[in-house]
This record gives C-alpha cells, sequence and structure tokens, in this order.
C-alpha cells in the first residue's frame, strides 16, 4: 500500500485551491444584472464543459467595428434540462442573445436566453441572476 504525503497534499491544496475556486463563482461577484445587454451575431466557438458551458460570438459594436464576446451559460446538465444538447448551438449560426454584461465592462457576459435566428428557437441560457 501507498502513504500518501500530507504534506504534498496540502501544498498542492493551497496551489490549486484559489484556481479552483475562481473557476465557479456566484453570479453577483462577475456580472452585473444593472447592465442588461442584448447581441445579435454569429457563433465563433463553443465550449460544452463544467462547470459553465461557455461559447463566442463576433458582434459589430455601434463603431462598425468586430468584437468577440465570450458568453457564459449555466452547466451542461443544466442546459439539457432546459432543451440543450452539444449540438444546439454550432460555429456560424447567428443569433440574439439575451443577458448580463461583465462588471469590468469587458466583452463578456452571462447568457439568460438565446435566439437561434435560422429557426426563432428561443433556450433559456441558464443563469440565474438572483446568485
Amino acid at each position: 500500500m501507498r502513504r500518501i504525503n500530507i504534506g504534498f497534499v496540502a501544498v498542492l491544496s493551497l496551489a490549486l485551491g484559489p484556481a479552483m475556486s475562481l473557476a465557479h463563482h456566484s453570479f453577483a461577484a462577475v456580472f452585473d444584472a444593472e447592465s442588461p445587454i442584448e447581441l445579435t451575431g454569429t457563433v465563433t466557438s463553443v465550449e460544452w464543459m463544467n462547470p459553465h458551458a461557455w461559447f463566442y460570438m463576433d458582434v459589430e459594436n455601434d463603431a462598425g467595428e468586430v468584437e468577440n464576446w465570450a458568453l457564459e451559460m449555466g452547466s451542461p446538465n443544466h442546459l439539457r434540462r432546459r432543451g440543450w444538447n452539444r449540438n444546439s448551438l454550432q460555429v456560424g449560426d447567428v443569433i440574439t442573445v439575451a443577458g448580463s454584461r461583465a462588471r469590468d465592462g469587458s466583452t463578456k457576459g452571462a447568457v439568460r436566453t438565446v435566439t437561434l435566428d435560422a429557426t426563432g428557437e428561443s433556450l433559456f441560457g441558464g443563469q440565474d441572476e438572483s446568485r
């Protein structure tokens, strides 16, 4: 039987703890429910993984420049229960997103709903703004 070095485990926990705590956060810590966004653009990438699914989309701003937005949704399990699957959103899809902007004013947001322009189908994005 192998012995576990408690010191090694303690150091590893201290090293990884802060990074792991940043991976999952409350909505209010990162996003501002008082700063709504509505974006229409083209999906450039989809990351279907825990703890939150993310997708990226190109959006033309008021100055006519293209910005790439990073948009966070709920967990894949939560999204599946709401009608999503890993193929619901594809690179190249034109979509409209309603949600909340990041507190730091960056091109990052939390998704409340995604509407697929091709079909008009609207899906809940899984972000609970009450947290």
